[in-house]
């Protein structure tokens, strides 16, 4: 696709940005990851539209405008480490990484696992690739400044809670009825030994559902 740079800035600054995505940080992220990687070559043609679009296993890349607003609600810093529950195609964690944070991403279905870990070694992003259950999070390099679910949750996990630091954001899409999510931002705050938790809602959304336990379809290895 050789134009993806022309299509990308039009996505991003005549579609994205027009609704409400002021950091310019995650559109200038946006604009310079080609989003084609991301997505099998029979969509390839839609990359740039601001839809989500099937990438097999019965899930989806999210729609743009998503994906910059759940990452302009984690409010993150240069160098912060963040961790994301659902690797899917590997999208949001390259534009995590590309806004220069210290990634670890979860997934629970290998096939989506190893097919994203591939794409992020083309593009060059030094990213921590985990297949697992991502309910647990990923405790071993934790406190995250950030935690990012990228499935429609149906209740806040302690494991993310836990593996929070002190002032880091939890952004989830939180199931409301069946087939609707809303996005939910939980600010952990800490004084002394008191931990207390502020909770804000935001857009409704429409996210696969969060599943328990591993889906291993191959034994590859990394």
């Amino acid at each position: 696709m050789d134009n993806w740079q022309e299509l990308a800035e039009f996505l991003i600054e005549k579609r994205v940005a027009p609704q409400g995505i002021t950091d310019r940080r995650i559109l200038e992220a946006m604009k310079a990851i080609p989003r084609h990687y991301f997505i099998p070559p029979g969509l390839q043609k839609y990359s740039y539209e601001d839809i989500p679009l099937a990438i097999g296993e019965e899930q989806t890349i999210s729609q743009p405008f998503i994906v910059a607003k759940m990452t302009e609600l984690l409010a993150l810093k240069e160098g912060d480490k963040v961790l994301e529950i659902g690797t899917g195609s590997g999208y949001q964690a390259a534009i995590l990484a590309e806004m220069g944070m210290q990634v670890t991403t979860v997934e629970r279905i290998e096939t989506l696992a190893l097919r994203a870990r591939e794409v992020l070694r083309q593009l060059s992003y030094n990213i921590l690739s985990i297949i697992g259950d991502g309910r647990n999070g990923y405790p071993d390099n934790s406190p995250y400044q950030g935690i990012i679910v990228t499935a429609g949750a149906p209740k806040i996990e302690e494991a993310w809670l836990d593996q929070l630091a002190d002032q880091g954001r939890l952004v989830v899409p939180l199931n409301t009825e069946i087939g609707i999510c809303r996005l939910c931002v939980i600010q952990k705050k800490k004084a002394g030994e008191k931990i207390t938790y502020q909770k804000t809602w935001h857009d409704y959304c429409r996210f696969v559902p969060l599943l328990p336990g591993v889906k291993n379809k191959t034994r590859m290895q990394n």
